[in-house]
């Protein structure tokens, strides 16, 4: 272990700083803003709070064609600021723009086992899950790292998360703790934030994502959104009108749960269990409710679209930003590696 001092860091309190990134595939849908932007909306106004684009990250899955990625990043950001992210309470950034990101990435790959990366949960599963994509690759084995590079090279604390993503952020937390063992206390320790839990599931029942096209996007209008609900699953045991069910069992009770009012969830539970009320009735109650959901986000995504050039200075501002700090991060790594030559 080294014992060379590090070069002293910008001043900042660790347990005030936060980070986050979304990859940008494709349109976000109500699983992202209940699962995730929802609460970075809330973060910004009580941490430090740090979003990025992870453009690299979008190769993990969609190496072979990356015609469609600049244009999902001018339409996440939008659908991010319809949603309540604010530039001026929070750094938004491009992840490949930051220089020292890839060097970081490539220096944490020399000193994770791969033992470390074969274990990883998700890895296999969504191998099987995401069809027609050959992800027999290292940047899709070896994600884990380049997200620990994300969030150490910000020296974020606070990493916002589901219960589902706690494997991955355990191991960025054993690299992190590995690279700090061998060279030096140079990084604090991410922990999860965790995000209250928001079941989102698809119209087919499984969980929404892009990758199954099952999804209700931010961006649709009520008129792409109500045929939708329409023919979205419902409990399975209600073959008939008059047959009673049970909420629980229902695929769209959880939106109820989400977007209608606790008097409204009371008729609806007591009138799908006695079979007083049909699933027709259930939907245009939802329906309602997304209306009234998404009017102010649909009011001001309008308003930014038509503002040349808003998104290349959002994210300019932010890289100025965090490159200060991250080139600092980057000096002390390098120090403490004795890579300074």
């Amino acid at each position: 272990m080294s014992t060379t001092p590090t070069p002293p860091l910008c001043p900042h309190n660790p347990d005030r700083r936060a980070l986050s990134g979304m990859r940008p595939t494709g349109p976000l849908h109500l699983g992202h803003y209940f699962g995730a932007i929802k609460n970075w909306v809330e973060m910004q106004e009580e941490l430090e709070s740090y979003f990025f684009v992870a453009d690299w990250h979008a190769l993990t899955s969609d190496y072979a064609d990356t015609s469609g990625i600049k244009t999902y990043i001018d339409e996440m950001v939008l659908d991010w600021l319809a949603a309540g992210l604010d530039p001026e309470k929070s750094v938004i950034y491009l992840q490949s723009a930051i220089q020292g990101l890839a060097e970081l990435h490539l220096i944490l790959s020399m000193i994770t086992p791969l033992g470390w990366l074969e274990r990883c949960p998700t890895y296999k599963e969504q191998q099987q899950n995401i069809a027609g994509k050959d992800l027999g690759n290292y940047g899709f084995l070896g994600y884990p790292v380049l997200m620990t590079a994300d969030i150490i090279i910000a020296r974020a604390r606070w990493v916002p998360v589901g219960a589902d993503q706690l494997p991955h952020l355990e191991l960025s937390r054993e690299i992190t703790r590995r690279f700090n063992s061998l060279y030096g206390e140079v990084f604090p320790e991410p922990a999860a934030r965790l995000t209250p839990s928001a079941k989102c599931p698809g119209l087919d029942g499984r969980k929404m994502s892009k990758s199954y096209d099952n999804g209700i996007f931010l961006r649709e209008s009520m008129e792409e959104i109500t045929p939708k609900v329409r023919g979205m699953l419902t409990d399975a045991a209600r073959l008939r009108r008059h047959d009673p069910g049970n909420p629980e069992n229902c695929n769209l009770y959880p939106y109820h749960e989400l977007l209608s009012s606790p008097d409204e969830r009371t008729e609806i539970r007591a009138g799908c269990l006695s079979a007083s009320m049909g699933c027709v009735d259930c939907k245009n109650i939802l329906l309602q409710g997304l209306a009234a959901f998404l009017a102010p986000i649909h009011e001001k995504r309008t308003a930014l679209q038509g503002k040349s050039g808003l998104i290349r200075d959002i994210l300019a501002a932010g890289l100025e930003k965090a490159q200060r700090e991250y080139s600092l991060t980057m000096d002390a790594v390098r120090s403490a590696m004795r890579l300074k030559y």
